[in-house]
């Protein structure tokens, strides 16, 4: 269906009763931020499906999306995402809003490239320092988007914590055709300046909780997932966290220190390395296999945690269906941020 009305529609939130205005043109997700309400995202483009809500009452236009981010019997049982969804007629949905996320302003603003590290061959760490009057809030987990020249925006995960944040920590691997990567590793130098657009994304910690964490990296995942762990451990959070972080070769583990010394310092962490498909010269005596089938290897039961996992949507799919068909996982206690394709730029 299309939607050819100019009319302004209502959008009701179960089960808070909050209620606020789509515009003509405007998605729900969008006008959700616009009016200051928090609600769950990751992509903004359709292909992760963290957005997924239930419509209870009303009309939707549904716009482009991938069929893994929702199906189409997802949709005739009234499911649908907020990113690429707009409403026909006033309406109803159930979705879990998260508190303190629309509190937390959209910002575009400069950066000067302070530091570029090279931790592995095909992965630069940025170090990017905002003009001396800004500071960027934002919650341990979220991203933002490199503004670049044609309209093109790609996203990437904030590395840092909230509480350190002297220098936004950007994680870049080298990608065959990567706009941004591609400049990073054949352009950009020290001093250079970006733009951003940020924070955005809903993958953050859940301080309300108290149940254990299973943390789930593949690669450059790594990047959200430390900046979770940090604010943890800055806030004094207590709650056991296991971190399986897993790559191809021992190399692709481009900051193996780091969560060695995590676990060396604090008897609430653990950290287990898995790789994939290491190479006679790693002289690897660790994990190998999948990442997400070494956390089914190890849990009988997933019943009483929480899993916060980031990587490529093959690994977070795969993570989350056998997590909660096979371990018990509660599905609103699995958070993630699928590290899904770029789009092409827009026209």
């Amino acid at each position: 269906m299309s939607d050819t009305s100019p009319t302004s529609r209502r959008v009701r939130l179960e089960p808070s009763g909050r209620a606020f205005t789509v515009q003509p043109g405007e998605t729900i997700l969008e006008a959700a931020t616009r009016s200051g309400i928090g609600l769950p995202y990751g992509c903004r483009n359709g292909a992760c499906g963290a957005c997924k809500a239930s419509l209870r009452e009303g009309s939707l236009a549904y716009g482009d999306h991938q069929e893994r981010a929702i199906t189409e019997a997802e949709k005739a049982a009234g499911k649908a995402l907020t990113c690429c969804t707009k409403p026909l007629s006033d309406i109803v949905l159930e979705i879990r809003e998260l508190a303190g996320l629309g509190d937390i302003a959209v910002r575009t603003l400069p950066a000067r490239v302070e530091r570029i590290e090279r931790p592995a061959e095909d992965v630069a760490v940025l170090y990017l320092k905002l003009p001396a009057t800004e500071r960027l809030q934002f919650l341990a987990g979220q991203y933002v988007d490199i503004l670049m020249k044609g309209g093109v925006r790609r996203s990437y995960s904030l590395a840092n914590a909230p509480h350190d944040d002297a220098l936004l920590q950007l994680h870049v691997r080298r990608t065959p055709g990567g706009a941004f990567s591609k400049f990073v590793f054949e352009e950009l130098k020290e001093r250079g300046i970006v733009r951003f657009e940020g924070p955005r994304g809903s993958f953050f910690l859940r301080e309300d909780s108290d149940k254990p964490m299973v943390l789930l990296a593949g690669g450059t995942g790594f990047a959200p997932i430390k900046a979770v762990i940090e604010h943890a451990f800055h806030q004094g959070i207590d709650r056991q966290m296991v971190l399986y972080w897993g790559a191809r070769a021992k190399a692709d583990l481009y900051l193996p220190a780091l969560p060695m010394q995590w676990a060396r310092e604090h008897d609430n962490f653990t950290f287990i390395p898995v790789l994939s498909d290491p190479l006679p010269g790693d002289n690897w005596a660790g994990r190998t296999g999948l990442v997400h089938q070494a956390v089914l290897d190890d849990f009988e039961s997933l019943a009483g945690y929480q899993v916060y996992a980031c990587g490529a949507p093959a690994m977070t799919d795969v993570a989350k269906q056998t997590f909660v068909a096979e371990r018990g996982l509660p599905e609103g206690e699995f958070f993630c941020d699928a590290f899904t394709p770029s789009g092409p730029p827009p026209a």
